[in-house]
């Protein structure tokens, strides 16, 4: 290939041929550069902050909050908005709720809004595949058949005049036909996920035209939507944050919709997003640091302190635990850039080389993440993959050697002596911004990136890490999100091997202007901005809770 470019007259013949890729790209709205073909899905986005992402509500209060330089507007939730929710759902001609699925979200989802519409005349009501396994669950926690609040899928549906779509990813893309045929007409479709939209455009399809479409996303899995839901009853409620999209708005009433189910799960704030926007940035996520970078930063760190002679109990302490304990419960109630000033002199050295060395390789494969996701890729994977899940069932990673030793450190943890490894903080945080920052190049709004970056890792995600291991994390998640941290959590893991390991092994000097940087992003003001409106109840994994964690046990 060099001898080639270094030819005149095949250099000449190439270079007319980049030439006139460039002109037909122009035209055809994509990008070329250094001579590959990039699609305008992804360029066209690039270093643009989101537009105006306002909204009109005549039932709930809508606040503008500044975030770094920026005004978004959220509403504020509360169980004083319970009431509410179900006066609106009256007001929009909601008499029956269709609960479709029984995977992680969709028990909280059903029981939290069975129990805000409580004394309503509005049913909250399951339906199941016929022959479901998940039918028993479901009447352990009081559906039934004869209360009306149990049944059939496609029953469900068509007698429903909000059909809330949850089950997998997979199975949507499957069955996404047989369920638009089976809506009635006027009848909402709700989603807490885009990924549906991203596979239709992928196909050339389109959701029906005459149904209003909606979307509510927790920034957090089903049992931590249940868990907060139930532990903030007596306290003026508390949950997980939710961002809201409205994609359909046939009747003139989507908004309100959307916003009584947010409302009536319990969510803390709701900020509005586009569904599109919500799919890239929330399949990019799990895939980043919420599970798949996570999981690849401590098996690096793990593997690197033994080699530094470390037994491989503390290797896991000052790994796994350091994360998923004190940088990340730091991190929840005093914001990113408090883990980095609290710490010694001698200690921020040590955060800055890791820092200086992880950030950019965290980086690129950030960009090529996301670039996968926004072009479609990433959900053909996951279907396509999907389709192959019979022959070859996704096996665990529980039973390696790093996830046995962290067995054993849990069940002798001591949680006060868990330190905060200055490395370990350095290295998990400059992906962390790497991240964040790829979606503030793409057009994200500031409540989106702060929720699906920061708040669902430290408020949701890590305390059940904590409670019982990344590696159950990434067992007993959603089969999109299991799929995406299985193949890319190999890519951050080796990157980071190859490329921001050996700087710190060679004593690379620090990277001043990544780390002034990191102190002056944005993104810390939009932390502080959220970590205001953060409700004061922590998840509690051993209170009572009528969440049958089927997957969790």
């Amino acid at each position: 290939e060099i001898a080639l470019h270094q030819s005149p007259i095949i250099k000449t013949s190439m270079n007319r041929a980049f030439f006139f890729s460039a002109v037909v790209c122009l035209f055809c709205g994509n990008e070329y550069i250094n001579g590959f073909l990039r699609p305008s899905i992804v360029s066209r986005s690039v270093n643009k902050m989101k537009v105006d992402m306002s909204f009109e509500t005549k039932f709930f209060n809508k606040e503008a909050v500044e975030m770094a330089g920026t005004t978004e507007y959220v509403v504020k939730g509360g169980t004083n908005l319970y009431p509410l929710c179900g006066e609106v759902f009256k007001n929009n001609g909601i008499k029956k709720i269709g609960v479709i699925g029984w995977g992680s979200q969709a028990p909280a989802q059903a029981q939290n809004l069975a129990d805000t519409l409580a004394g309503t005349d509005i049913t909250v009501t399951i339906g199941l595949r016929k022959g479901s396994s998940s039918f028993k669950d479901a009447r352990a926690v009081g559906f039934s058949e004869e209360k009306g609040t149990l049944g059939e899928m496609y029953e469900v549906i068509s007698s429903s005049d909000l059909v809330i779509l949850l089950i997998s990813d997979a199975a949507q893309a499957q069955l996404y036909k047989s369920i638009f045929a089976a809506l009635k007409p006027g009848a909402t479709l709700g989603l807490s996920h885009g990924f549906l939209l991203g596979y239709l455009e992928s196909v050339g399809e389109s959701f029906p035209k005459g149904n209003d479409v909606i979307a509510v996303c927790p920034k957090g899995m089903g049992p931590s939507v249940r868990r907060l839901y139930e532990q903030g009853k007596s306290k003026k409620g508390a949950g997980i944050n939710a961002s809201f999209a409205v994609h359909q708005d046939v009747t003139g009433k989507a908004t309100e919709t959307a916003l009584a189910w947010a409302a009536a799960l319990g969510s803390p704030f709701m900020f509005a997003t586009t569904m599109s926007d919500e799919y890239k940035s929330d399949i990019y996520g799990e895939r980043g640091i919420l599970l798949g970078a996570v999981h690849a930063i401590v098996e690096g760190l793990f593997r690197r302190f033994i080699k530094q002679g470390m037994t491989p109990e503390e290797a896991f302490i000052n790994s796994s635990e350091s994360i998923t304990g004190p940088i990340t419960k730091k991190i929840s109630k005093q914001g990113i850039l408090k883990v980095y000033t609290d710490l010694s002199p001698a200690d921020k050295l040590l955060f800055e080389k890791a820092y200086s060395a992880a950030y950019k390789p965290a980086l690129e494969i950030c960009a090529e993440m996301y670039d996968e996701v926004a072009s479609g890729n990433e959900i053909k994977s996951v279907v396509m993959h999907g389709s192959r899940l019979a022959e070859f069932p996704m096996g665990k990673i529980d039973g390696t050697f790093t996830w046995k030793v962290g067995e054993k450190v849990r069940a002798a943890r001591i949680e006060e002596n868990i330190p905060l490894n200055p490395t370990t903080a350095g290295v998990y945080i400059a992906v962390m911004m790497a991240q964040i920052d790829v979606l503030k190049r793409n057009g994200h709004s500031f409540s989106e990136i702060v929720n699906e970056s920061v708040i669902e890792a430290v408020d949701s995600l890590c305390p059940y890490m904590h409670f019982k291991g990344v590696s159950f994390m990434v067992d007993n998640c959603s089969t999109t999100a299991r799929l995406g941290s299985r193949k890319w959590a190999p890519r951050f893991d080796y990157i980071l091997e190859q490329l921001a390991y050996p700087a710190l092994d060679n004593d690379a000097p620090v990277q001043s202007a990544l780390l002034e940087a990191f102190k002056s992003n944005s993104v810390h003001a939009a932390v502080d901005a959220c970590c205001r409106m953060r409700p004061s109840v922590d998840i509690s994994l051993f209170a009572e809770s009528t969440m049958l964690e089927r997957t969790m046990a």
